[in-house]
C-alpha cells in the first residue's frame, strides 16, 4: 500500500522567473511531497517566455495566457493570488510552492500559512526581506542545482571561503558561482546568530546540550530558512562554521551548546 504524501500546489511568476531552473525547483519540493497541481502564469505572446515554453510538456506543467492589459504593468501576480485562494479551499492542498522575486506576494503567503498550508518560495536573491521571511522556507534559486564542494576539513578551515562549485561549471551553465559564507560574515549576521542561539537555547536538554534535530525543527517553527542560502549544504555544517557553538557528536546524533554557556559554567 502506497502512504499518502501531502499535495503541493506549484504556482510559477514565468514573467519572473528562469525556465532553467525548474528540474532542481521540482527536486526540492519532491522532498515534501507530490507536486501535483502544476501551473506557470505569464504573457506567452512574449518572446521572453521562450524558455519556459520549452519546458512545459516535459514536465506537465499547465501555461496559464494573461495579457498584459496596461503597458508596464504586470497582470500575471493578480491572476496567479485568484488561483491560489480557489485551490486552497477547493483542492485544499497541504503546500504551495510559489516561485516569484516580487514582494507583491507576501500578504499571500501570510494567509496560506494562515490557513495551515506551508508556503515553500523560491526566487532570486534580489526578492525582497517581507516576501522571503513570509515563507516557511525560501531559497534562492542561484543557491539550487550548484555541485556541492568538497567539505573543508571541519573547524580547522571553517573561517575560509569556499566556493560552492567549480567556476568553469558555472559559466558553462550560465550562472555566478556562488561563494560560501565564512565565519567572520556569518558572526555578523545579526538575523542568523539571533535564530541559531534562540533555537539552541530552546531545544536545550537537562544538561544544557541541544539535540541538532530538535534545533532544526525549532528554527523552522520561527523562520524561513535553509543552510544552503548561506552557502553551505547541511545545518551542522553552518553552525560549525559560525564557530558560535560547541559540537559534541553521540553514536549518530549531533548536540550542540553555546560556547557562552561553557564558559559561564567554567566562571
Amino acid at each position: 500500500m502506497i502512504d499518502k504524501q501531502p499535495r503541493i500546489a506549484l504556482l510559477i511568476d514565468a514573467d519572473n522567473s528562469p525556465a532553467a531552473k525548474i528540474d532542481v525547483i521540482l527536486a526540492e519540493l519532491a522532498k515534501a511531497g507530490v507536486t501535483n497541481i502544476r501551473r506557470a502564469y505569464g504573457n506567452w505572446k512574449k518572446d521572453g517566455l521562450k524558455g519556459w515554453e520549452a519546458v512545459l510538456h516535459e514536465y506537465a506543467i499547465r501555461p496559464v495566457q494573461q495579457f498584459d492589459y496596461s503597458k508596464g504593468k504586470n497582470a500575471t501576480d493578480m491572476v496567479m493570488v485568484i488561483d491560489a485562494m480557489d485551490l486552497l479551499y477547493t483542492d485544499q492542498p497541504d503546500a504551495f510552492g510559489i516561485v516569484s522575486s516580487d514582494a507583491d506576494f507576501t500578504p499571500l503567503v501570510m494567509h496560506l500559512k494562515a490557513k495551515g498550508a506551508q508556503v515553500f518560495g523560491f526566487g532570486a536573491k534580489k526578492t525582497p526581506l517581507p516576501f522571503v521571511n513570509a515563507c516557511s522556507r525560501f531559497l534562492y534559486l542561484e543557491s539550487l542545482g550548484q555541485p556541492a564542494a568538497a567539505e573543508e576539513p571541519r573547524a580547522a578551515k571553517a573561517g575560509k571561503t569556499a566556493v560552492a562549485k567549480p567556476k568553469a561549471a558555472a559559466k558553462a551553465n550560465g550562472d555566478a558561482a556562488p561563494t560560501r559564507m565564512d565565519t567572520a560574515a556569518l558572526k555578523q549576521d545579526a538575523r542568523l546568530v539571533t535564530l541559531l542561539r534562540n533555537a539552541v537555547e530552546s531545544a536545550a536538554g537537562e544538561d544544557g546540550w541541544s539535540p541538532l534535530g530538535r534545533v532544526g525543527q525549532q528554527i523552522g517553527n520561527q523562520a524561513s530558512f535553509d543552510p544552503r542560502n548561506y552557502g553551505w549544504r547541511k545545518l551542522s555544517d553552518l553552525i560549525e562554521a559560525t564557530q558560535l557553538f560547541d559540537l559534541e557528536r553521540r553514536e549518530t546524533h549531533v548536540y550542540l551548546r553555546d560556547k557562552r554557556a561553557a564558559k559561564a559554567a567554567r566562571s
